[in-house]
C-alpha cells in the first residue's frame, strides 16, 4: 500500500475514533502534498512524501522550541502532539552509528580528503540517506570526519 493510500485509510480512522489531533495533521499532510503535485504537476510518490513529511517535522520541531523559548507551552504541546502524528509515517531513523558508518563509506568512496569535498560528498548522502536520516546531523558528523 503506498504511503498516500495508508493516508487516506488512517485519515478515515481518525474521524471514526473522533482523534481530533490525529485527523488535522493526516489532513495537513494531505494538503502538503496536493499543493506539491499541482505545484509539479506530477504525482507525488512515496519518496516525495517522505520528503514532505520530513520537512514538516522540521518545521513543527523550530516552532516547538520557539514556542518553548517564549514560554507557550501549549502551542508548544500541540506542535510536539502533531511531530509523534507525523513520525508515524517516517521510515524508521538511523542511529548515530549507523549514520557515520554511511558517512565513512561516502567518503572513501568519493576520495574525499578535505572540507573542499563536502559539496560532493554530501551529494551522494543526500540521495542515500534521504527520509533515514536527519541531514543536520549527517552534516555534522561529515565536518568531524572531513576535519579530523
Amino acid at each position: 500500500m503506498s504511503l498516500k493510500a495508508q493516508l487516506t485509510e488512517d485519515m478515515k480512522a481518525a474521524m471514526r475514533a473522533k482523534e481530533s489531533v490525529k485527523l488535522s495533521t493526516i489532513r495537513l499532510i494531505n494538503a502538503a502534498i496536493k499543493q506539491f503535485e499541482v505545484d509539479e504537476r506530477t504525482e507525488a510518490d512515496d519518496t516525495k512524501v517522505i520528503a514532505i513529511i520530513t520537512k514538516m517535522v522540521k518545521q513543527r520541531n523550530d516552532s516547538a522550541k520557539i514556542y518553548t523559548e517564549a514560554g507557550r507551552a501549549d502551542l508548544a504541546d500541540k506542535e510536539n502532539a502533531e511531530i509523534e502524528v507525523l513520525k508515524h509515517y517516517l521510515p524508521q531513523m538511523m542511529s548515530e552509528d549507523e549514520i557515520r558508518a554511511a558517512v565513512t563509506s561516502a567518503v572513501a568512496e568519493t576520495g574525499a580528503s578535505g572540507m573542499s569535498d563536502m559539496g560532493k560528498v554530501m551529494g551522494l548522502l543526500k540521495t542515500r540517506l534521504a527520509g533515514k536520516a536527519d541531514m543536520g546531523q549527517v552534516n555534522k558528523i561529515l565536518k568531524a570526519v572531513l576535519t579530523a
